[in-house]
């Protein structure tokens, strides 16, 4: 399948036209070095497409996806891939929320920045499945990236997973969490 290149992100990502005239963001090393909009490109090169389901989101996607090396993008999908199959469907903006997360957790990381998670304890109890697999992201990151992030980044990464099970926003997610928090702790005490 040939596509049209509509904008170049970067050496490793572009925009593009497939032959239905939907708009994709597409990766894969070197897939836009030395292109230019307008031309087509075969679709041997690609790595990875997203066809995401809104114009505002694919847009978001591409911004952040300019700004992301193609082996943090490609730690995400894998985690991304690796939750939907325990999971079931996830909300198209866990590519960019995850993606996101994880690009400055590692920053944070680099830079000795670290930030506590204080809801870690209670959204292992609340979200098992989703704490593991914030476990396991962990350790696709360390053997991908060489990055060993903190125990806290399990909580804020199943955070994500629970919020793009649901159509609501992490905020929404991390306000049901404070509650069932605050819940338990009236239980405990009773």
């Amino acid at each position: 399948m040939n596509m049209q290149i509509t904008k170049i992100l970067n050496n490793n990502v572009v925009v593009v036209i497939d032959d239905q005239q939907r708009e994709k963001v597409v990766m894969g090393r070197g897939i836009g070095f030395q292109k230019r909009a307008g031309e087509r490109i075969n679709s041997s090169g690609i790595e990875k497409e997203y066809a995401l389901s809104s114009h505002e989101l694919n847009g978001r996607l591409s911004e952040l996806l300019s700004h992301i090396p193609l082996e943090v993008m490609a730690t995400c999908d894998r985690i991304i891939s690796l939750a939907q199959e325990r999971l079931g469907k996830l909300q198209d903006s866990i590519y960019i929320s995850l993606t996101d997360h994880c690009q400055f957790a590692i920053k944070r990381f680099q830079q000795n920045v670290l930030l506590p998670n204080p809801l870690l304890w209670d959204i292992q109890r609340l979200y098992p499945k989703e704490f593991q697999l914030g476990e396991e992201a962990l350790t696709i990151i360390d053997k991908r990236l060489g990055v060993q992030l903190p125990k806290d980044e399990v909580g804020f990464i199943a955070m994500h997973l629970v919020s793009a099970q649901m159509s609501g926003n992490m905020e929404d997610v991390a306000g049901v969490t404070q509650l069932m928090r605050e819940m338990l702790q009236l239980i405990k005490f009773q």
